[in-house]
């Protein structure tokens, strides 16, 4: 009986399960099924939405306040998926480049596909990448070798606009291809047009009604309002890379924004940027939208650099009038290579007392309010125009490296002094053969650097070793970064350790040319501007800095403000390194141009041996006594070295009397 009624009980339990699974499967069904479409629909329009909106972006100006990358008011269309219908959206894109045809404006427009001469589609042969992209997997999935007819016929009936006009037919396509690819959606607006003119956005507006979904927006546009001054330093914005998006989108990017591509512009993009705002609507199940929040987005901050645009200008003007000196030198000489192949040079000049970077100018230059109209002509132009010679151009130092072997030599007692050594002519040590400009006889280091004499510094190098020559350098900034905020050339220093970075043999004998500024050394203007700046520090190296302060958008408070940081220190006794100080201020009595400069002057020639015109380097300071200024200047190819000194009293010139410290001429 009792194992009766325990079946009993199993069999209970059992059809109460039955029925429990019963009952759910038959609800699930009926959701799934019979009440699919009201559920579809709620899911649809019973939700919260959140769109972002731009922050306005930080200013930069030098170190006086002058306007360098500024936002100016610009207006934008906008279409919203919230308030647009999918059925009107061919219809919107239609009448809006209709409207925008006639104010003579334009739109987003990134479809690879024209229209021809003939009237035919064809591919922009110049968006190959756009080109493969379209044809991809992730898109059209159509063989490589399709055309942009089929590529059409496909988009067209894709986007269901076969009723419509071969022109408007690709601005649809156009439109809606590129809303893909940016992520249009209920949170994310597509951008339709930038930077409208006012009569476009009075026009556009006077449609809206005709237009549900789309708005005209009042947007900050980037201006370079001094787009010639220091172009490279400031840099650009540009629209985000795909690359860039999946490394950004997280950090609160959207695919159609700008951000900073070199320059301070990407240097400092977290502090330019800002934290964008945001609007919160909520859609209820009749479809209705309603704003149910906003925050308001923040500013970014602004940067002020170290950089004055007086002399700026004034370094551009000086460097192009090196150049043309020394084609004409060639014309004159009747020799190529005799400066004939001179097309670029740099400046950089910092202050000793805190290593700031008064000026950065590389010639020849461009101006960043047309950098993307005239974009194809400059990364065609042969003299590199967009290469930052001041920051990235590395070149032979040539004599510009024997004050800093002349420091370490004598701090190593490899010579003293009253070390004398013979010059002949040549240097054969080693089985090398270095030549030496003159015959100097018998030498001391203040003749051997103000006459230059290879033989003496071949010799010393020698006797000094290159792990300690390189160890001295690398304190005083030659072969590592300078750690100034934006992107530069670590340079080159001759040695074991480049060598085997390229696959070379080293020999001790290759010293020797290292030790006068040859073999594989190559260094920036901004390197030989911080080295010569550590000589008139007396041996203390700081950090070369480009950013003078940050501060709110509005410029009233301090965010940020660069401080002296001490990056190294030379090594060197001070009784070492003055008498070193003293030979650079000798050897300024040797060129003619700067005999009678009323400051006093410290500094070295540098003219580098390469494949064409010999490189005209010159480094100083100034005043000799208590050094302000310190600075480089590197002609390619300038075949002489007066045009670089030449170069350097120009400078000298314009500082000075800036700074109210030239005599007045009589």
């Amino acid at each position: 009986m009792e194992g009766f009624k325990s079946r009993w009980r199993y069999a209970l339990l059992l059809l109460m399960a039955v029925a429990a699974i019963g009952f759910y499967a038959f609800r699930l069904i009926n959701w799934q099924v019979f009440q699919k479409g009201y559920y579809d629909d709620v899911a649809l329009t019973s939700a919260v939405y959140t769109e972002t909106t731009d922050a306005v972006r930080g200013e930069i100006y030098d170190v006086n306040g002058v306007e360098l990358a500024v936002n100016e008011t610009g207006y934008r269309v906008v279409i919203h998926k919230l308030f647009m219908k999918d059925e009107d959206l061919n219809r919107a894109i239609v009448r809006l480049t209709e409207l925008l045809t006639l104010c003579g404006d334009t739109w987003v427009d990134e479809l690879p596909i024209i229209v021809d001469g003939s009237g035919r589609y064809a591919f922009d042969e110049e968006k190959s990448e756009e080109i493969e992209i379209l044809k991809g997997k992730d898109q059209l999935n159509m063989n490589p070798y399709s055309t942009a007819d089929e590529c059409m016929a496909r988009l067209t009936e894709k986007y269901e606009c076969t009723a419509y006009t071969r022109e408007q037919q690709r601005s649809i396509i156009s439109t809606r291809y590129h809303m893909e690819r940016t992520g249009y959606s209920r949170s994310q607006p597509y951008i339709f047009a930038e930077n409208i003119s006012s009569r476009a956005m009075t026009i556009i507006s006077e449609n809206m009604q005709d237009l549900p979904g789309v708005t005209t927006e009042a947007t900050a546009i980037r201006t370079y309002k001094n787009g010639t001054v220091a172009p490279h330093v400031v840099g650009i914005t540009g629209l985000i890379s795909a690359e860039e998006y999946i490394e950004l989108k997280n950090k609160g990017y959207a695919y159609q924004d700008e951000i900073g591509k070199s320059g301070i512009e990407a240097a400092f993009e977290k502090t330019l940027r800002g934290s964008p705002g945001s609007r919160t609507y909520e859609v209820q199940a009749d479809g209705s939208v309603t704003l149910t929040g906003t925050v308001q987005a923040k500013p970014g901050d602004s940067v002020y650099l170290t950089i004055d645009a007086d002399y700026q200008r004034e370094a551009q003007k000086i460097l192009k009038e090196a150049v043309q000196e020394a084609n004409a030198y060639s014309k004159e000489t009747g020799d190529k290579y005799m400066g004939g192949d001179c097309v670029g040079a740099a400046l950089v000049a910092i202050n000793v007392k805190d290593f700031s970077v008064l000026c950065a100018a590389s010639y020849p230059t461009y101006d960043l309010s047309k950098f993307y109209k005239d974009y194809t002509k400059l990364a065609s132009n042969k003299s590199l125009p967009l290469f930052d010679r001041a920051f990235m151009g590395a070149l032979a130092p040539g004599s510009t490296f024997k004050p800093m072997v002349a420091s370490a030599a004598l701090q190593e007692h490899a010579i003293t002094t009253k070390t004398h050594i013979t010059c002949n002519g040549v240097y054969t040590k080693g089985g090398l053969k270095l030549w030496c400009m003159s015959y100097h006889g018998s030498i001391d280091m203040y003749m051997a650097i103000k006459d230059s004499c290879n033989v003496f510094f071949a010799e010393t190098a020698r006797l000094l070793g290159i792990e300690k020559m390189n160890l001295y350098a690398k304190r005083c900034g030659l072969g590592v970064k300078t750690g100034v905020e934006i992107t530069e050339s670590r340079g080159t220093l001759a040695g074991p350790d480049y060598s085997r970075e390229v696959g070379s043999e080293w020999y001790d004998s290759f010293v020797s040319p290292a030790g006068i500024g040859q073999s594989d050394n190559q260094f920036t203007p901004l390197q030989l501007a911080t080295y010569v700046g550590t000589i008139a520090n007396n041996g203390v190296r700081l950090r070369s800095h480009v950013v003078d302060r940050v501060t709110s958008y509005n410029g009233v408070d301090v965010v940020l403000e660069t401080e002296p940081e001490v990056m190294d220190t030379m090594g060197v006794e001070e009784e070492h390194l003055k008498e070193v100080q003293k030979a650079m201020h000798l050897a300024i009595g040797n060129y003619v141009a700067l005999q009678d400069f009323p400051i006093s002057i410290a500094g070295k020639t540098g003219t580098a041996e390469n494949s064409g015109s010999d490189h005209s380097n010159f480094i100083c300071y100034a005043p000799y006594e208590n050094p302000e200024i310190a600075f480089a200047v590197m002609v390619e190819h300038g075949a002489k070295s007066s045009v670089a000194i030449n170069a350097a009293k120009k400078f000298l010139t314009y500082y000075f009397t800036r700074q109210g410290k030239m005599p007045r001429a009589e």
